[in-house]
């Protein structure tokens, strides 16, 4: 048995996405912006997809821009916030201290230009009040940015009435839901959302495309010049095979949200009230307010490393975290913000599963995993020194 369980990192591409997507690589496969009929053919396609990822979401076609994914999405939505901020005195940037790399990286090269960033803590279940927001902004903000739902630890935020509070306050409200779209239902005009980062292949879509939503009147600035696409806010010759299948994606989700979440609930509450039993470990994140396929816990006296060696051996394909820092020895930034000790984000485990899992794979992982800890611990001196009194326990 094989059970993938890393849809948090990748969705496998599904039948639909695929099949909106051969006809533009072999028949309509002109260029959108020629004007022959060819490449009007491939625009009008172009067209229509913008319109059935709007529709998704909630707002204009023109208020969506295609971009490479999630990461280029909140590099922009970032950088234009604070260069048109900058303009009316406005350097204050607000974020949170678990957000994805996209948006920290991003803003740590904005400290370096000269803007004052402001990240908040969050609570160990992983949550932003809107309280701690509306106490952070000051009048020299110019962006505040919370993403939907960590990636790590699945934890949903407030997200519509953080909107409210920047919406009042006269700050523009950017949130990365890169892992929420296609899996929580959304509508960016009723959440007061002003620009919004997504990536098809969270969602089954291809790789390599995603959206930056931005409400009509957000000032773009664009990172790639050179054509006109895009309204002027990202060159490049659109990737039309992509692009379809990110929309024929998107659409499929979105109409099955109300079934994957029951489905993906009643596996991901089994999975967590099984894997609490395993002695000395936690679960990461809010019990109800995450996620409907995720699962993330620590568990103490052993390397995340080794789990996921052994799992992967017993046929689950598993993370420790954010496949983007994988290649990474150090802790979960994610975790260290929560509060979790170094010793104890070492040890973390993120199971995240989609629509294709079945309880029969849920069984399995409850079965499997708990063996596989028990065996690591059994060979873990620290688990020794923690046994026989040497070490306090952190996990009680």
């Amino acid at each position: 048995m094989q059970i993938y369980a890393d849809n948090a990192a990748t969705t496998k591409t599904s039948r639909t996405a695929i099949d909106a997507m051969l006809p533009y690589m072999d028949q309509i496969y002109g260029n959108p912006s020629s004007l022959h009929s060819v490449g009007q053919a491939a625009n009008e396609a172009l067209t229509k997809a913008r319109q059935e990822i709007a529709d998704c979401l909630g707002c204009e076609a023109r208020e969506i821009y295609i971009t490479s994914g999630g990461s280029e999405a909140d590099n922009q939505a970032l950088r234009s916030a604070a260069y048109f901020g900058a303009k009316k005195g406005k350097k204050h940037l607000i974020s949170t201290a678990f957000e994805h790399h996209a948006i920290l990286h991003t803003l740590d090269q904005l400290k370096e230009e000269g803007f004052e960033v402001t990240l908040l803590d969050v609570h160990e279940n992983g949550y932003v009040t809107p309280e701690e927001v509306a106490a952070a902004i000051r009048e020299d903000t110019a962006l505040v940015s919370v993403m939907f739902a960590n990636n790590e630890i699945g934890s949903v935020q407030p997200i519509a009435e953080i909107g409210a509070v920047c919406r009042e306050k006269g700050v523009l409200f950017h949130t990365d839901a890169v892992q929420a779209v296609g899996h929580i239902a959304m509508q960016v005009k009723a959440m007061n959302i002003d620009m919004l980062s997504l990536s098809a292949h969270k969602f089954h879509g291809p790789k390599g495309v995603g959206v930056l939503y931005a409400r009509r009147g957000v000032p773009l600035r664009s990172l790639i010049n050179g054509g006109a696409q895009e309204r002027g806010k990202r060159a490049g010759t659109e990737n039309m095979p992509a692009i379809m299948g990110m929309a024929a994606a998107l659409k499929e989700a979105c109409a099955n949200i109300p079934k994957n979440t029951e489905h993906l609930t009643a596996m991901r509450d089994k999975l967590i009230q099984g894997l609490s039993k395993i002695p000395h470990s936690v679960l990461n994140g809010d019990p109800v307010k995450r996620l409907p396929g995720n699962v993330h816990f620590c568990f103490e006296g052993i390397e995340g490393e080794s789990l996921l060696l052994l799992l992967d051996a017993k046929g689950i394909c598993a993370s420790s975290g954010s496949a983007c820092t994988s290649g990474s020895l150090d802790p979960s930034h994610v975790l260290l913000a929560i509060g979790r000790p170094h010793e104890i984000a070492h040890g973390s485990l993120r199971l995240s599963l989609s629509e294709e899992n079945t309880m029969e794979e849920v069984d399995y992982m409850i079965e499997t995993i708990p063996q596989v800890v028990e065996y690591l611990r059994n060979m873990s001196p620290v688990w020794r020194d923690l046994q026989e009194g040497r070490r306090t326990y952190v996990i009680q």
